[in-house]
């Protein structure tokens, strides 16, 4: 797998992904994607101009992260989900609790290569491990995280 970031302009071979959030180690995975983002743009018609429309930047959208093939740490991913839904929503006047957190690409001897620090996320999908009794795969979970922006940090 390789993650491309500002890591001395090189491409950094990644062994796995870790899932941080308000200092809490929630787990491993060995995928991650939804890190970007799109700029809508507005186009504005100029009167007595016929060569060419504006194009003016509009509201940055984030996609979701999705991390898969890991296994969370305990309960501590279900419990922070708990912590911005359902009755805690509703206790906390319908307004969510967001949360710093990071995705940190890690290279074969677990050091930290480049992390991707996304802002006011909270928890939007968590999805468990298909069993299967003659089965050989390996437990798996996957989860999606929603946020307002993402800045890089090398290490």
């Amino acid at each position: 797998m390789t993650a491309s970031g500002s890591a001395g302009n090189r491409a950094v071979q990644t062994a796995r992904f870790l899932l941080e959030v308000d200092g809490t180690e929630l787990g491993y995975f060995n995928e991650c994607s939804g890190l970007g983002m799109t700029v809508q743009t507005e186009q504005i018609e100029e009167g007595g101009n016929n060569q060419y429309v504006h194009t003016v930047p509009g509201r940055i959208t984030w996609t979701n992260i999705v991390l898969r093939h890991g296994v969370v740490t305990a309960n501590a991913f279900l419990e922070w989900a708990s912590s911005v839904s359902g009755d805690a929503f509703a206790k906390s006047g319908n307004k969510v609790a967001r949360s710093t957190g990071a995705v940190t690409a890690l290279d074969e001897k677990g050091g930290r290569v480049v992390s991707w620090i996304f802002t006011d996320g909270f928890p939007v999908r968590w999805g468990g491990p298909s069993f299967s009794a003659g089965g050989q795969e390996m437990v798996t979970e996957e989860v999606e995280i929603a946020h307002h922006g993402i800045r890089v940090e090398s290490y």
